[in-house]
């Protein structure tokens, strides 16, 4: 399949408005760096936005569902359908992403590309099936070419929909049960680390049920090449929502939309997308440190500094969207303080 169109151009950042933006933060009340990363925070955004003043109060929340064949590998502490039942309770509004996207006032999307227990039509659900799961990897690759393009550019429809929408803040979420097995072993082969350092508790294993998952990891691995080619591993062990996370945040880079990414299974992606068109990654903020083992790894392989550390391990996005009033606190602070001359304040 044709996968050119991931490494067209990201759009360009504007220094002119980071530099003005950087001036107007060494103006206002307050001693220089004082308020740390939100100061910084704000710089980065107004290059992205191409403005010296940002904002980060258009959010656009989108979660891609999707079923894994390597959940019958006994990988999970939670039943496979529980996928489809969990599409149903975003739809509903009863998830942890449902009830902060309401609160943030953010627009959320949930995009069904395939799931063995398929809720059917639903308000505020996309479909966009695929096949009904991936393929177990341990057996075969998780998709083939047409797949692989459908999912990515499954990322790429949420993304356009998002900056149409005039959304400046992009978050991507991802529900699937047995996905940490496939984010941990996409890790892997992009990483050549060992299963054991990456694979983690995921829905709640215990030590065995950790060990049994690295185990079915490093059987898959063996099956495949051992190189560093991101498309081919979002193939070989992926799912079709790492892959529309994949997608996804490249389109946002190459329209200028900034991402701010969630927990292991989205930085999975998103290293696959940095590997794939390396300009993303100047477009990405990194929410938060999971717990699940593996993303500490990852975050330290694309250089990120994580805006909080809660213990979170959920998923759907839910890290990324406990940020986003950190970026919005950013703007503020740096839109709204006065100046040293507008306050009267004597400067250093």
């Amino acid at each position: 399949m044709n996968h050119k169109w991931l490494r067209d151009p990201c759009f360009a950042i504007d220094e002119e408005s980071c530099q003005r933006a950087r001036e107007h933060q060494a103006q206002l009340t307050k001693p220089p760096g004082s308020l740390g990363a939100l100061e910084t925070l704000a710089i980065r955004l107004a290059g992205l936005q191409h403005k010296p003043l940002p904002s980060a109060q258009q959010v656009w929340i989108s979660i891609f569902a999707g079923d894994h064949g390597v959940a019958a590998e006994g990988v999970s502490a939670f039943p496979q359908v529980v996928t489809g039942e969990m599409v149903r309770n975003f739809a509903s509004g009863g998830a942890a992403i449902s009830v902060l996207a309401r609160s943030l006032g953010a627009m959320l999307e949930v995009v069904n590309l395939g799931t063995v227990n398929d809720p059917g039509e639903l308000p505020g659900v996309r479909r966009a099936i695929i096949a009904l799961q991936t393929h177990n990897f341990c057996e075969r690759e998780a998709m083939d070419g047409a797949q692989l393009e459908a999912a990515l550019r499954a990322g790429a429809d949420s993304a356009a929909a998002a900056h149409a929408a005039g959304a400046q803040i992009f978050i991507g979420g991802e529900m699937g049960i047995a996905n940490t097995t496939s984010a941990a072993a996409l890790a892997c082969g992009l990483l050549g680390e060992s299963p054991v350092a990456l694979a983690g508790a995921g829905t709640g294993l215990d030590a065995a049920g950790i060990q049994h998952k690295a185990a079915v990891i490093e059987r898959a691995l063996a099956r495949y090449p051992n190189d560093d080619d991101a498309l081919a591993w979002l193939g070989r062990v992926g799912g079709f929502e790492i892959a529309a996370l994949t997608g996804a945040y490249i389109a946002a880079a190459q329209m200028g939309m900034a991402v701010l990414v969630d927990g292991f299974i989205t930085t999975a992606a998103a290293l696959a997308a940095v590997r794939i068109n390396p300009a993303s990654r100047a477009w990405m903020f990194f929410a938060h440190r999971s717990r699940e083992r593996g993303h500490a790894r990852l975050l330290s392989v694309l250089d990120a500094d994580p805006l909080l550390d809660l213990g979170l391990r959920l998923g759907e996005g839910s890290g990324a969207a406990t940020a986003i009033p950190l970026l919005r606190l950013a703007c503020e602070l740096h839109g709204r303080m006065a100046t040293f001359a507008q306050a009267g304040v004597s400067e250093a």
